[in-house]
């Protein structure tokens, strides 16, 4: 069962001090796997850049070795200053316009059926990025005729780019929530909570039919009420699918691990997050939005 003095109800107090963490046994990974050095060579040969790497995910060996990656698109510069992401951050340069035909080749090289493109969130484009997603999208399922799952930032709200990037019809809308409400100025800053619940209903208000996805990093502060909350927020906008996972601190400068959940409990949380109405749920440690997403996505096709 769950345990309050776990996940307690009261936030907890804010530490003056970084404690490092010791990692659980149940967060090891091994390191280099078969098959790794092709779906490295595809990568670097054609000039890509991926979440993997950037973001530092611990499941890129496992992914990789399987020959399968998720693209980020928009160059590999954020302009936002987010407490958990080891994405760069800075002063961005000006879009491939081949991007789209690189990362449908990558997609056919790597033999993919399904193929989850992501982004750094681009404040400084009009779109947002929104047109360079559109194209992306349409360049994979043509040359390939897989399904495209997007993970997107917010656009700022602008509507018009996320209609754009819904006109393409990708098979999945994924916009990850992140955190709960009240840890947003640090976990995300210069984004905002209403924002997110306000992105995923135009999805579902403008294409009924398209499954929409979003997820959570646990152990960042948050309480098993506030999870709650934000789960039944994301069933009010339609929201299908559910992941959640472990944060992980990337560096020392990024925000540190409050708690590490332990699988048992993320086993909980998501059969609590399941009797509220997702289709589908993913719930563990190495949860992340991409990973397994053409499995999870097979469940409700």
């Amino acid at each position: 069962m769950l345990e309050l003095d776990i996940l307690p109800t009261e936030p907890a107090p804010q530490s003056t001090t970084t404690v490092k963490r010791r990692l659980p046994s149940w967060l090891k990974r091994p390191m280099a796997q078969p098959g790794m050095a092709y779906t490295s060579g595809v990568i670097s040969d054609l000039r890509l850049e991926t979440v993997c790497e950037s973001a530092k995910c611990p499941n890129r060996t496992e992914c990789w070795s399987k020959q399968t990656a998720t693209f980020m698109i928009l160059g590999n510069v954020c302009t936002r200053p987010c407490g958990f992401c080891s994405v760069p951050k800075g002063k961005t340069e000006a879009l491939e316009i081949d991007e789209p035909e690189r990362v449908a080749e990558a997609a056919e090289r790597l033999g993919l059926r399904y193929v989850v493109i992501t982004s750094v969130t681009r404040d400084d484009l009009k779109d947002g990025g929104a047109e360079h997603f559109y194209r992306c999208v349409l360049a994979v399922r043509e040359r390939t005729g897989a399904k495209v799952e997007v993970l997107t930032p917010d656009f700022l709200g602008n509507k018009e780019a996320i209609r754009r990037v819904i006109e393409s019809r990708p098979d999945v809308f994924n916009h990850n929530t992140e955190t709960v409400p009240r840890l947003y100025h640090r976990v995300r800053r210069n984004a905002e909570y209403q924002r997110t619940l306000d992105l995923l209903k135009q999805i579902k208000d403008e294409a009924p039919d398209m499954l929409t996805k979003s997820g959570l990093m646990l152990g960042l502060g948050e309480t098993l009420e506030e999870l709650l909350e934000v789960f039944s927020d994301l069933r009010g906008v339609g929201c299908d699918m559910l992941t959640l996972g472990q944060y992980l601190q990337p560096t020392p400068e990024h925000l540190p691990v409050e708690r590490y959940v332990p699988p048992e409990e993320f086993d909980e949380i998501g059969e609590l997050a399941k009797k509220l109405g997702f289709g589908m749920v993913a719930s563990g440690p190495f949860v992340r939005s991409s990973y397994h997403a053409g499995e999870m996505a097979a469940e409700l096709s």
